[in-house]
């Protein structure tokens, strides 16, 4: 398919998505009435998703590339090291239990979904398709990182992890979407929901106050010391995980790991003086790696690929509504905050990628909760995906 693509060299498709993302962004800033509008119901988080998705389908772009690995492999983790030596701890431990009591209730809700929804579709799905499951709830409990040791763990075969990965991309894509269009409702749900907002919005006031307070124009020795700490800290880190001495099993990969240790980094890191490069805008530059990411996500999926698998892009419709009962359920007993469930739903469906992002929408000085999510999906994940995979696989007796 690379060699019928409009652009093939991996520098090139960087230049390309890197476009995506300024023009993308410069345009949201335009003051436009058409405009202003179109972002705040389609922000450009879900723009940096499908137009490479649209490339792809379009031929201008290829499915697959060394490029994608290397922005999951070395940007992600980079970006995700800055967004946590930001992260302001003793502020966001006030947050309390219910972020992470409705993060597991949707955790719940994709083990058991999972197989309802496959014994749903069996009759019309590959006999092997349980395998699929299996790696579809590693990504939804947690991220890409879980999927690739799920995908070892049932070994899912290829035929049936091409429309994993759609229906993952699409899917989960689209739940973003809506989560991020919900943001402009949280006031009414948490009215409605009879639900406590304000440590939220002092928690999201404070972060934000201190930041602007003691913000600093960035000057060359911030910005090279910031880019040495996210790129070189997280290869370092990265290089630490893939030690021998390490534990590996199918659930503890290298990319488990890597993430782990990130974020106890990174943790350790925010209660240092490095925390204040945050004042030069650390975690803006953090940013960057995820939302390049995000475009090398959207680049690997082909709008044409729905034709050859709707059977699995109605399960994982299927699969995600019940998702979505379990953590709301939780919500309304727990009269937990529309932003709990957001950061909830994508620390599960999203993982560490866009639970900062959809965080972010929402409180825009909260995102490293969102990322802090993404890590606890990480750690239960892999479990529960193993667990969600063998209910699906006693389903069909194996």
């Amino acid at each position: 398919m690379n060699g019928t693509t409009l652009i093939q060299e991996p520098m090139a498709i960087f230049v390309y998505l890197i476009a995506i993302v300024g023009i993308v962004f410069m345009l949201s800033t335009v003051d436009n009435k058409f405009l202003g509008k179109l972002f705040r119901y389609l922000p450009p988080m879900i723009w940096m998703y499908f137009l490479p998705m649209i490339s792809t389908t379009l031929g201008i772009i290829p499915q697959s590339s060394d490029l994608y690995s290397f922005l999951s492999t070395y940007f992600l983790p980079a970006g995700l090291l800055l967004l946590m030596i930001s992260t302001n701890v003793p502020a966001t431990f006030k947050l309390g239990s219910k972020a992470v009591l409705v993060f597991l209730a949707g955790t719940v809700g994709v083990v058991i979904g999972g197989p309802i929804a496959f014994a749903l579709f069996q009759g019309v799905l590959p006999e092997e398709a349980w395998r699929g499951v299996g790696a579809l709830a590693g990504s939804w409990i947690g991220g890409t990182a879980n999927m690739g040791a799920m995908i070892d763990a049932f070994q899912t075969p290829d035929y049936i992890l091409s429309p994993v990965i759609l229906t993952d991309t699409l899917v989960g894509i689209s739940w973003m979407g809506v989560m991020i269009a919900l943001s402009n409702y949280q006031n009414k749900f948490n009215s409605w929901n009879k639900a406590d907002n304000s440590t939220i919005k002092r928690v999201n006031e404070d972060i934000a106050t201190d930041v602007e307070r003691n913000a600093k124009p960035l000057q060359l020795p911030q910005l090279f010391g910031i880019l040495a700490i996210g790129l070189a800290g997280s290869y370092l880190i990265r290089l630490f995980a893939g030690m021998d001495f390490i534990p590996k099993t199918d659930i503890m990969s290298t990319s488990t790991w890597t993430f782990i240790l990130i974020t106890a980094v990174g943790i350790i890191l925010s209660f240092t003086k490095v925390r204040n490069l945050e004042y030069y805008g650390a975690s803006k530059i953090g940013y960057l790696g995820i939302y390049l990411f995000l475009t090398g996500i959207g680049a690997q999926a082909n709008l044409v690929d729905i034709v050859q698998a709707p059977q699995f892009i109605l399960m994982g419709v299927v699969w995600l509504a019940i998702h979505i009962i379990c953590i709301f359920t939780a919500a309304r007993l727990l009269k937990a905050p529309l932003f709990f469930v957001a950061v909830g739903s994508q620390g599960n469906i999203g993982g560490t990628s866009s639970a900062p992002i959809v965080a972010s929408v929402f409180q825009p000085a909260l995102a490293p909760v969102g990322l802090l999510m993404g890590i606890l999906g990480n750690i239960v994940g892999t479990y529960a995906a193993l667990l969600c995979g063998k209910l699906a696989q006693m389903i069909v007796g194996g």
